[in-house]
């Protein structure tokens, strides 16, 4: 598969990221997995509905990197953020 210059850009900034050292260990996995699920039950309990939104690619890619870091599904993420904004 060929790259093309935005997934280049997005895979040297991920490195960079890296190399400048803001990644960190969330430790156990298996509990960071295990949290966040009994955490979604609880915000994302009830009838659900599927939407579909166009978000540029960039965003996206920092939201599953951002959801790796938690442990997390990236959709788990985007559904708490937009429930944390109206709650709010």
């Amino acid at each position: 598969m060929k790259k093309n210059r935005a997934d280049e850009a997005e895979e040297r900034e991920l490195v960079d990221s890296t190399e400048r050292g803001e990644w960190t260990t969330i430790g156990n996995i298996e509990e960071r997995r295990a949290f966040w699920r009994e955490a979604a039950k609880g915000v994302l309990g009830g009838k659900r509905e599927r939407i579909s939104i166009s978000i540029p690619e960039r965003d996206l890619a920092r939201l599953k990197a951002r959801a790796a870091e938690e442990g997390m599904p990236y959709q788990t993420l985007i559904n708490s953020i937009l429930h944390k904004y109206i709650e709010k």
